[in-house]
């Protein structure tokens, strides 16, 4: 009988776990674009500050930062300097301790040879090279030196060499070479031409047990590449030492390396290895300042360490032209900050993924583009929002009237047919009307009269000329408006296309000129870095759109924070003057008197505390007969909304 065991899921992300709540992420996109950024800058702010409970990309640069600082005290550099000095002077000692009660001439010989010693460590252990100790201890030490270095030296070349060589044979160090000469005969082999997976799947069942890194190379560049950083930052780790300490390190290891039979190979392999990766950084310096000196293969792996956080670094703070969320090695990301790590990082990317894959956005990297379909989105959440300040008044956006018309909208109701009526015929109640009669003979044709008949109910709703007027100049961004200013033009573009699409609606932007902005441009809408307030101009456009809709309710919104300075010339050139003249208030006024013709009346909302402005404004509220509004700026929204719902019930 099968038994099964259960624990604790901890591979990776919650499997059951609910997919992203993609349209939150575009709503916070939207609030930064609102604000004026464009939408490759929103998608990176996003994915820097994360969203839905997600890590993101700061928080993860935060972390790699303090693992960085957490390296660099992890210890000096110079401890395999510290530890050899110390074999040396422990084995000196204890020769010349079983040298001193000898009183033949051959002590006082050897004494004379320990005094004369060079205070270079490496220079030291080079002339006590063939010395033959009389102290069996000292022997014992000078050997456990020997044999340090011969780890280190491998250490810093195959990182856990120095644990795996521990009370090593000769076997095992006769092994390491062959293993050396293998690799170097496999990368010659792959220089002409002549290497196969083949050989290297051979090499790692021979050898494999010599590289516990993971994951465990695929592959000869995956080997290359990890031997190559290793070796590379053995470079960094000695260039950081201090010229003396680097003279003293090079000449035990050189020699260390000697006495192993190893050093021309390991010469051919870093040769080899800088050849093939020559972009590595095989120079430069660390700063490592912990209480206790490191290994040489520690501090080699410390200084790798340490370039594999700068790289991450580089890649989490995204800061080079077309930087992406796959240039960021997820190995690396697991090595430094661990699996959870790994597990944000992926669902950052599904994030941005699914932005695409759900139709929000599109376009290449570099130049990435909102969608009509997010600009909807946007546009119902802006509606949202700005309803909040809405509270008290009808959502329904409806005006019925008591006489039905062509362009209503079924109520679930019938009524009696009479004549003239256009609405659809409701066929069930007209036959059933018929039956209940008893007009149907059995088996043969219902008999129909005129009073049997009956359409379908609707409630008419006024069709409107919409026109909505926003202040596009410099101004706007200086006083912080901008943002509510876009969010009012996209929630009434919404409510009126989706509640009352009867209505033609026109969104105008003004600055110097005046132009109609469409639909899918307001999301990425910006303020204009120009002077000039051509309210003029907008009036005009505006006309023009009430005049192609003549039988419409005409409702004109006029969103703005200065007077105005500018107004077309006989040239259609703008003319443009601070303080206003009095030609660019004639002319603006002129086009308030059209609308007053056009029986368009005019509501103002101002957004600054302007006495010149004041006046303006009160002005046009006489000569037209509409309202001046001065609203919050940051529930603009909620005021040009509920105005334009009084005033469509008031024309329904």
């Amino acid at each position: 009988m099968d038994r099964f065991r259960y624990g604790p899921y901890d591979d990776g992300p919650d499997p059951l776990a609910p997919p992203y709540d993609v349209r939150a992420a575009l709503d916070e996109l939207g609030r930064d674009i609102m604000a004026g950024a464009k939408p490759l800058r929103a998608l990176r702010d996003l994915l820097r500050r994360g969203t839905q409970g997600v890590s993101g990309l700061d928080d993860l640069l935060r972390r790699v930062r303090e693992r960085r600082e957490q390296v660099r005290a992890r210890g000096r550099l110079d401890g395999t300097l510290e530890q050899a000095r110390a074999l040396l002077d422990r084995a000196i000692g204890q020769e010349r301790a079983e040298l001193f009660p000898d009183p033949s001439d051959d002590a006082r010989f050897r004494e004379a040879e320990l005094d004369a010693l060079p205070e270079d460590t490496a220079a030291a252990v080079r002339r006590l090279a063939d010395y033959q100790w009389r102290s069996e201890a000292a022997r014992r030490s000078f050997e456990e030196l020997r044999d340090l270095l011969r780890r280190e030296v491998l250490d810093t070349r195959f990182k856990g060499m120095k644990q795996a060589l521990e009370h090593s044979t000769p076997e095992d160090l006769a092994r390491v070479r062959e293993m050396v000469e293998a690799l170097n005969a496999m990368l010659a082999d792959d220089e002409r031409g002549e290497h196969t997976q083949e050989d290297f799947d051979r090499f790692m069942d021979a050898y494999g047990g010599m590289f516990p890194e993971e994951p465990r190379p695929r592959n000869l560049e995956e080997l290359v590449d990890t031997l190559a950083r290793r070796a590379a930052a053995a470079q960094r780790m000695m260039d950081s030492l201090t010229p003396e300490q680097r003279a003293e390190l090079g000449g035990l290891m050189d020699q260390a390396a000697r006495e192993s039979g190893l050093a021309d190979a390991l010469d051919r392999l870093s040769g080899a290895l800088r050849a093939r990766r020559p972009d590595l950084a095989w120079g430069g310096a660390e700063d490592l300042d912990g209480p206790e000196g490191l290994g040489a293969g520690d501090a080699t792996t410390a200084v790798q360490e340490l370039a594999d956080l700068a790289e991450l670094d580089t890649a989490l703070s995204q800061g080079y032209a077309g930087a992406g969320l796959e240039d960021i090695d997820e190995e690396a990301v697991r090595r430094a900050l661990g699996r959870p790590a790994v597990d944000d990082l992926e669902r950052l990317r599904a994030l941005e993924r699914e932005l695409r894959d759900q139709g929000y956005l599109e376009g290449s990297r570099n130049r990435l583009r909102l969608t009509p379909k997010a600009v909807r989105r946007l546009g119902e959440t802006a509606l949202r929002e700005v309803f909040a300040d809405t509270a008290g008044h009808s959502r329904s956006g409806g005006h019925a009237a008591d006489s039905a018309g062509r362009w209503g909208e079924p109520t679930g109701a019938s009524r009696p047919w009479e004549f003239g009526d256009e609405e659809p015929l409701d066929v069930v109640r007209t036959l059933r009307n018929a039956i209940g009669r008893g007009a149907a003979e059995p088996g043969g044709p219902i008999r129909m009269r005129p009073e049997d008949f009956e359409v379908v109910e609707t409630e008419r709703r006024d069709a409107a000329a919409v026109c909505l007027l926003v202040d596009l100049s410099y101004s706007m961004a200086l006083r912080d408006l901008w943002g509510s200013a876009k969010q009012t033009a996209m929630a009434l573009h919404s409510l009126v296309t989706t509640r009352f699409p009867q209505d033609a609606v026109q969104i105008i932007g003004f600055s110097d000129y005046a132009r109609e902005l469409p639909a899918h441009g307001l999301a990425e809408l910006s303020w204009e870095p120009v002077q000039g307030t051509n309210l003029q101009h907008a009036l005009l456009l505006a006309g023009r759109h009430l005049d192609r809709h003549p039988d419409f309710e005409p409702i004109v919104l006029v969103v703005t924070d200065g007077e105005p300075t500018a107004h077309l010339l006989r040239d259609g050139s703008a003319a443009f003057a601070w303080p206003p003249s009095a030609d660019t208030t004639a002319a603006t006024l002129a086009e308030v008197d059209r609308m007053t013709r056009r029986g368009a009346a005019l509501n103002v909302f101002l957004l600054a505390d302007d006495p010149r402005l004041e006046r303006f404004v009160d002005e046009v509220a006489r000569r037209n007969g509409g309202r001046v509004v001065r609203p919050d700026p940051d529930r603009l929204g909620g005021y040009v909304v509920r105005d334009f719902l009084s005033r469509r019930r008031r024309a329904g």
